[in-house]
């Protein structure tokens, strides 16, 4: 890796706002600590706003920003992978998000680097999600981003109907079939409820208030006990 492009990941590392040390950057980038050490200082004596010292870590001040940067080929590729996926396996709202966002970050590209569609040879075909499925997760992902409690008629793997209120937490997608995670008022406990046996889907208006031990965090934290392993990073 070059240093210039080191450089440029320890401060999208120091971005996400967390304080780092010395040696989860070097393992991260693959060099020494003193390498690291040296590279922080750099970048503070070059006006990068970052706090901290050797032996305790290190943590970027609020309001700082990079002008637009180059993506590489692969990055790009990866990018509209991602896109070309939830356009396939999405909500339509999704998928025009995903496209939306593919197109601002090709504005800020330099126009010699700007990707066009027929260079990324990466694809995701769908050809059996329904309308009403797509239209349900859209709802189901704005129900959970506004905290809204929703009912649904559910059908289980036996056929056997339910109507259940749910607090939705979470989407998670399988490779085949996409599920809500949710708080089941009717079984007083974290449930899955796969989105294509939602049969109907309807919001009473009410306001979730978070309670402890009701969480998609309470949720991830005992399925890892069950499962006996330590949640990922980006979920702690």
């Amino acid at each position: 890796m070059r240093r210039a492009d080191r450089l440029f990941q320890i401060v999208q590392y120091l971005r996400a706002g967390r304080l780092l040390t010395a040696r989860i950057l070097a393992e991260r980038l693959e060099v020494s600590e003193r390498t690291i050490y040296r590279d922080i200082a750099d970048l503070q004596a070059s006006g990068v706003p970052i706090d901290g010292e050797a032996g305790i870590g290190y943590l970027m001040r609020a309001g700082y920003d990079l002008p637009p940067l180059m993506f590489s080929h692969e990055e790009m590729a990866a990018l509209t992978l991602g896109a070309r996926i939830v356009r396939a396996w999405g909500g339509a709202r999704m998928a025009l998000a995903a496209e939306e966002a593919l197109v601002k970050i090709a504005a800020v590209l330099p126009e010699q680097h700007r990707p066009k569609s027929g260079d990324m040879p990466v694809y995701a075909f769908d050809n059996r999600m329904s309308d009403i499925e797509r239209d349900n997760l859209d709802r189901l992902n704005a129900a959970i981003i506004a905290s809204a409690l929703i009912e649904i008629d559910y059908e289980d793997v036996n056929g056997e109907a339910t109507s259940r209120h749910v607090e939705p937490l979470g989407l998670f997608y399988w490779g085949k079939v996409w599920t809500l995670v949710g708080w089941c008022r009717l079984r007083d406990d974290f449930r899955m409820f796969r989105i294509d046996r939602i049969v109907r889907l309807t919001e009473p208006g009410e306001t979730i208030t978070p309670v402890d031990g009701h969480t998609l965090q309470d949720f991830l934290a005992q399925t890892a006990a069950e499962q006996g392993r330590s949640l990922p990073v980006e979920m702690r």
